[in-house]
């Protein structure tokens, strides 16, 4: 174990993914280019060279269908979307024929593609630049669809994918890239749905996914001094899900906050609230509150995108609304948070 970046892990899954697997391509626009999609590819490009690390052109549709075409003859090939919202394009092919491949062909063959697509805020991108879709790929079944938050579940999530038959997404938050943490050396599969337990605490259950794993935390850590424990679920995958350690931690604290990087209305927060009232339901204290955008396009302004995007204090705020903390303790809150404030 040492520590290297989100964005190192990645590029060392892929190239020692590729060393040993001579079936598996890279591709993507720009995954050649000297930035290598932050950092991801270009070591893969230097080893591999063209050959096997291919520029493509802006289709993705079009190229979506050859990596699915490809990944049914046997190779396994890793496309890039250097912006998720791109991947609207490759929709057709990804739920149509890589999700449906095993389901209409009896279970004769697969086709194990693995797309990336790169989500999230960045610099007041807009609403067409800036979007997370892990509620609509994690709506399909017959995909495995991941949004790693660690390092570490960055490398182990993509060699999973590399080594399995089932086409993955995999949605990685560009907020995430520089984020340092311990990495195995050797590429170390991380299971599909098996979340993981960020924080432990017998309060309150805070459920978050990407992103918003990190402003669980964060809120976590202030609410503690105050002698609030703040367990949080990273759950690591959208589909499968993992059901049990989500309904294990209500069962324990009695109350549930979501946390999102989407819209709340048929997304993945309201997916996880379901799956507590259907399972927990007796557990729960009091109602579950959901802490996602808000319920509009996003803003192209810097300051508006960093006011519309919800961080540590909102996670917080939500917490202690649940808990029946009274209002009181919110402005205490909030000069606790103050130090916290921006982008992860």
């Amino acid at each position: 174990m040492r520590n290297i970046t989100y964005s190192q892990a990645i590029s060392e899954a892929t190239v020692q993914c590729m060393e040993v697997d001579p079936e598996i391509i890279l591709a993507g626009q720009g995954v050649d280019d000297y930035k290598g999609v932050y950092g991801t590819t270009g070591e893969a490009f230097k080893k591999f060279g063209s050959a096997r690390v291919i520029d493509i052109p802006n289709g993705e549709n079009a190229f979506a269908g050859i990596a699915i075409g490809a990944a049914s003859m046997g190779i396994r090939t890793i496309v890039v979307h250097t912006r998720d919202d791109f991947m609207f394009l490759a929709m057709d092919a990804i739920f149509n024929l890589a999700a449906k491949w095993r389901y209409m062909y009896g279970n004769n063959g697969s086709v194990p593609v693995v797309m990336r697509g790169i989500v999230g805020r960045g610099w007041g991108q807009g609403a067409t630049h800036s979007q997370s879709l892990q509620s609509l790929f994690g709506h399909f079944p017959g995909l495995n669809v991941a949004t790693p938050a660690s390092p570490a579940d960055a490398k182990g999530l993509l060699v999973s994918a590399l080594q399995a038959e089932t086409p993955v997404v995999l949605l990685e938050n560009r907020g995430l890239y520089g984020i340092e943490g311990e990495v195995p050396e050797r590429p170390i599969a991380v299971p599909f749905g098996t979340g993981r337990i960020a924080r432990t605490g017998d309060d309150i259950t805070v459920v978050a996914a990407s992103l918003m794993v990190h402003e669980a935390e964060r809120a976590s850590d202030a609410l503690r001094e105050q002698g609030i424990g703040v367990e949080v679920i990273d759950v690591r995958s959208i589909r499968p899900l993992d059901d049990a350690i989500i309904c294990e931690s209500v069962a324990k604290t009695g109350r549930l906050v979501v946390a999102d990087t989407s819209w709340a209305r048929y997304g993945f927060a309201a997916e996880v609230a379901a799956v507590v009232a259907e399972n927990a339901y007796d557990a729960l204290c009091a109602p579950v509150r959901r802490v996602t955008l808000p319920d509009c396009p996003a803003p192209v302004s810097w300051p508006l995108e960093e006011a519309f995007n919800p961080n540590a204090e909102a996670v917080a705020r939500a917490c202690l609304e649940t808990l029946n903390s009274g209002q009181n303790s919110v402005p205490k809150m909030r000069d606790v948070m103050s130090g916290f404030a921006g982008p992860y």
